[in-house]
């Protein structure tokens, strides 16, 4: 089932990629031993933030993402984002072609 947020659905497939970053991230977390409090403390949100980024809330905003994974020492991480366009090199290699 789809999450609803700010009145518009999320698509399944953005939804399960969130549920699967906010599960790595808790990993992450868990791996280094530390609380949610203390990554609340480190990234300057709460802890019931934390949970929401750990549980792939599409409502929480990307920065907050990034201050926690800035807390967890993977901050180089979110420019993983989008960083492999397969699909945009092709359209530029089909026009270079023409």
């Amino acid at each position: 089932m789809s999450r609803k947020t700010f009145g518009k659905v999320m698509p399944k497939p953005v939804t399960q990629n969130l549920e699967l970053m906010g599960e790595q991230i808790m990993l992450a977390r868990k791996r280094r031993h530390f609380t949610m409090q203390d990554i609340a403390d480190r990234a300057t949100v709460t802890r019931l933030t934390v949970s929401k980024v750990e549980h792939g809330d599409p409502s929480v905003a990307i920065g907050i993402y990034a201050r926690v994974l800035y807390a967890l020492n993977l901050e180089n991480d979110i420019k993983l984002i989008a960083g492999d366009d397969a699909l945009g090199r092709d359209l530029q290699d089909a026009e270079l072609k023409k």
